[in-house]
């Protein structure tokens, strides 16, 4: 099989990953905290022409257009966008919304002030293609802005504990919390971009009572753990073995309380 092929297969997966289960539910109930703290982080201001990659159903992008920007959210889901199109129209906020690959951005050199990607972009399968993509479309002298989950952190954590499940990844692809190490994310933007802050923050989340509670709500709502159980099929011992790890790990994180702390790396950067 080609590599054109195999590309081709791997954009199809990703697309039907992220339309299982209902991550708009997650993305409101839980993550809606990190779109408006990435805009103010990258000093979003009226005017700027703004592009959201790997959008979802715009935690940022609908921000970053209440703010007064010029807006574009793309996503290589469409059932995502369409979500987040009808979300913008019930705020009355207006921006664009366009299908698109984070690794293939149809998009000019240079054309958005800024580049923002809110637990987004982090999931492509090539960093480096998409790292190459965020400073391509940025002007020189503009923003890029990332929120990504650490490897450390609990989504980290919560992506080692299903990997035992999930299918062998194709070659050359890396591991979406990869993102969350600076040292990665310095290396895949390079010399390109300057003026880098990085600051290791954690989103607080109440939503849980305790670990199975955790583990159910993602077993319906979240593509990558819908992914992990389809996987491991009908399986009896691995569907329980699964079950258990999810609830050991959420109730590890809880702390024998009601909140949990989501560990996430934010970074803002100016292009060269």
């Amino acid at each position: 099989m080609n590599a054109v092929v195999q590309d081709r297969e791997l954009e199809a997966k990703h697309r039907a990953l992220w339309a299982l289960g209902d991550y708009r539910t997650i993305a409101a109930e839980i993550v809606a905290p990190l779109g408006p703290e990435l805009v103010a982080a990258a000093g979003i201001k009226p005017g700027d022409r703004v592009l959201d990659v790997a959008a979802g159903t715009g935690n940022a992008a609908i921000p970053a257009a209440a703010a007064g920007a010029s807006v574009v959210a793309s996503d290589l889901c469409p059932e995502l966008l369409e979500q987040g199109r009808r979300l913008a129209d019930e705020r009355g906020v207006t921006l664009d919304w366009n299908e698109a690959n984070a690794e293939a951005l149809p998009f000019g050199d240079g054309e958005f002030d800024a580049v923002l990607s809110c637990i987004g972009v982090m999931f492509a399968p090539h960093h480096q293609q998409s790292a190459d993509e965020l400073v391509r479309v940025c002007r020189p002298g503009g923003t890029i802005g990332l929120i990504s989950w650490t490897p450390e952190g609990f989504i980290g954590q919560l992506f080692a504990t299903m990997k035992p499940y999930m299918p062998a990844p194709p070659p050359g692809v890396s591991p979406p919390p990869l993102w969350g190490s600076e040292d990665h994310v310095r290396a895949l933007l390079g010399e390109r971009v300057t003026d880098i802050t990085t600051e290791r923050r954690t989103l607080t989340v109440s939503r849980f009572s305790d670990g199975p509670a955790f583990r159910d709500y993602f077993k319906a709502n979240y593509g990558p753990t819908i992914t992990a159980y389809r996987a491991i099929g009908e399986d009896p011992q691995r569907v329980a073995a699964l079950d258990a790890a999810l609830a050991a790990l959420a109730d590890d994180a809880l702390h024998g309380g009601s909140t949990m702390e989501w560990e996430y790396l934010l970074l803002v950067a100016r292009k060269r």
